[in-house]
């Protein structure tokens, strides 16, 4: 059964600079190599109605440009990202957005909150625009908004940078629930802000899910962070999701050789051996969404590719617990220290 949000085989696709070498090949009179990034490769997901599902995968996996995607901000080059069975964006020669009911959360909410603007009309613009408020209901309802994220209602009079860090994040997300929206695409959202604020913010989040029955996703690099929030986790290498399960069993028993990578590279404290804290770092880098090797994304880096990883891209199957799983050699199911 589909979720709340159907994401169906959504590929994105960009168009990169020439390179210098591209260009001296021009003037030469010869034929330049086009140069394309593949940020999301064939990706199918759903989020069901009041789950948070956290997405997780190395910078460069293309984790934000699946949340632009969601959101209804990046047109997919292929596929198509579904609201309850409609689609979140108009396809057309400038393709358009053409639903408010999925609204994001940025990393630095001092680069997505305009500095002219006082945070009262910040949080009003979108709901008096779209109908959603009458204008001389505008304070009352922004009040109300500011109030649900922790922050005063004189604030409506102030300009961001005249608040910290984390009163910026909670009037972006103040922002956001102006516009009753049924998900929030939550991108990094504390990567910015202190380890102190952090908490406050990941706790305000899970207060808005059970007071308003919220859906997310929840877009980060943080392992910890993602296991506290989430209540199923899909882990993505280079543009490809490589395991989607219960965020618990992915933890406990990670199948995927990747996701038993990330989980050994978090830094542990080991407070009954010698060292203070143990981690091991995944092998190799990331290759270039530009030239992405063949096969599985991740047979460069994996302890276990044999031939066929090497050559054949391996589809995701269902495991018995429910979990997907895309590798040709899956991990036997055993609980992860």
């Amino acid at each position: 059964m589909a979720g709340l949000i159907s994401v169906q085989n959504v590929a994105k696709r960009f168009s990169s600079p020439p390179s210098l070498q591209d260009r001296l090949a021009r003037l030469a009179g010869r034929k330049a190599t086009p140069r394309t990034v593949h940020a999301v490769d064939g990706v199918s997901l759903d989020i069901a109605k009041g789950e948070v599902l956290g997405l997780v995968g190395e910078s460069g996996c293309g984790k934000s440009t699946l949340g632009r995607i969601v959101s209804g901000i990046l047109p997919p080059s292929s596929g198509q990202a579904l609201l309850a069975g409609a689609p979140v964006m108009r396809a057309g020669r400038i393709p358009v957005k053409i639903t408010t009911r999925v609204q994001m959360i940025f990393q630095d909410p001092f680069a997505s909150l305009d500095p002219r603007m006082r945070v009262g009309d910040i949080v009003a613009e979108g709901p008096v625009a779209n109908g959603l408020v009458a204008r001389k209901d505008a304070a009352g309802d922004t009040a109300k908004w500011l109030a649900a994220v922790g922050l005063d209602a004189s604030a409506a009079q102030r300009y961001p940078h005249q608040f910290s860090g984390g009163q910026r994040q909670r009037v972006a997300i103040a922002r956001a629930l102006a516009m009753r929206p049924d998900i929030l695409v939550c991108d990094e959202p504390v990567a910015s802000l202190d380890v102190s604020i952090q908490a406050q913010i990941i706790n305000l989040f899970l207060k808005l899910k059970r007071e308003l029955g919220l859906t997310m996703l929840f877009i980060s690099h943080d392992l910890g962070l993602v296991r506290h929030v989430s209540d199923r986790v899909a882990i993505m290498y280079l543009g490809r999701l490589v395991e989607v399960g219960a965020t618990k069993d992915v933890f406990a028993a990670p199948r995927h050789p990747y996701t038993r990578a990330l989980l050994d590279s978090m830094p542990t404290l080991r407070l009954d051996a010698d060292e203070i804290a143990s981690f091991k770092p995944i092998e190799g880098e990331l290759p270039s969404p530009l030239t992405p090797p063949p096969g599985c994304h991740f047979h460069q880096r994996c302890p276990v590719a044999q031939d066929t990883c090497r050559t054949i891209a391996p589809q995701r199957t269902r495991a018995s617990d429910g979990r997907e799983i895309a590798c040709h050699f899956p991990i036997e199911e055993t609980v992860h220290d």
